[in-house]
């Protein structure tokens, strides 16, 4: 079994040494599609010997399913910047490698570290994505933003490996609510293309539910401050991604 990795980047000088660096003796070849940084991202990806491919954004499921098609090998392990591998998945990974029969699809747990605090609860942890598999028989699907690799319906179910994907989400509280207020935004134009209808009163229940499930039955509150800022802004973007969609649909009726 032969693995080709593959990132996709925007300026990303700060995090990719250490994700290519993760991925040395698991991954047989890496492919990184760029979508035309400005900064270090190319130098870095000289020195590890990557296959470079410069491309302007198509979307993540464009942009994802392009790095994949030029991969040389089958099996695509998908992987971001802000990732690595732990030396745990490392070695299931490698594990998988000598199988005679692997399967079309591996899932893996990921760790996320909201700057400088692992967060074990909100909901966020084990956070299982798939990220190992067998580009023919599955691809990433989905539209504007929360892409996915979807499989082909008779394929088994992914099996989840041990060991964790290392995710270095956000430097700061303020480099989360712009993302958020990014995905919100994408995710409201997905929903009022689908003539989603959004009431005030549904608006209300899914943020106040929002809030409850991760601080409290997710058991948010044990990850501390951190923790309730996090419950915090989640739920702040649960108003933002339905209070925009009704906007949306309103401007649409005028």
């Amino acid at each position: 079994m032969k693995i080709s990795a593959t990132i996709i980047t925007l300026n990303e000088e700060r995090n990719l040494a250490e994700c290519l660096e993760s991925l040395q003796g698991v991954a047989d070849e890496i492919v990184v599609v760029d979508s035309l940084s400005t900064d270090r991202t190319q130098d870095i990806c000289k020195k590890y010997n990557v296959v470079f491919v410069s491309q302007a954004f198509l979307g993540y499921v464009g942009q994802k399913n392009l790095a994949a098609d030029k991969a040389t090998y089958n099996y695509i392990l998908n992987i971001d910047a802000d990732e690595r591998l732990s030396p745990q998945l490392k070695e299931a990974i490698l594990q998988v490698k000598n199988l005679d029969n692997p399967k079309p699809a591996y899932s893996f747990k990921r760790l996320n570290n909201y700057y400088g605090k692992w967060i074990k609860h909100c909901g966020l942890y084990p956070e299982k994505k798939l990220r190992l598999y067998d580009k023919t028989k599955g691809c990433f699907a989905g539209k504007y933003v929360h892409e996915k690799v979807q499989m082909q319906a008779l394929c088994p179910k992914a099996e989840v490996l041990q060991g964790d994907l290392i995710h270095y989400a956000y430097n700061s509280k303020e480099q989360l609510v712009k993302q958020l207020d990014k995905y919100s935004t994408l995710r409201a134009k997905e929903y009022s293309e689908k003539k989603k209808h959004v009431s005030k009163t549904t608006i209300y229940l899914k943020t106040c539910w929002k809030f409850f499930n991760a601080f409290v039955v997710r058991l948010g509150f044990l990850d501390g401050k951190r923790g309730l800022e996090l419950c915090l802004l989640y739920a702040r973007y649960e108003y933002d991604k339905y209070n925009k969609t009704r906007i949306l649909l309103k401007a649409t009726r005028h």
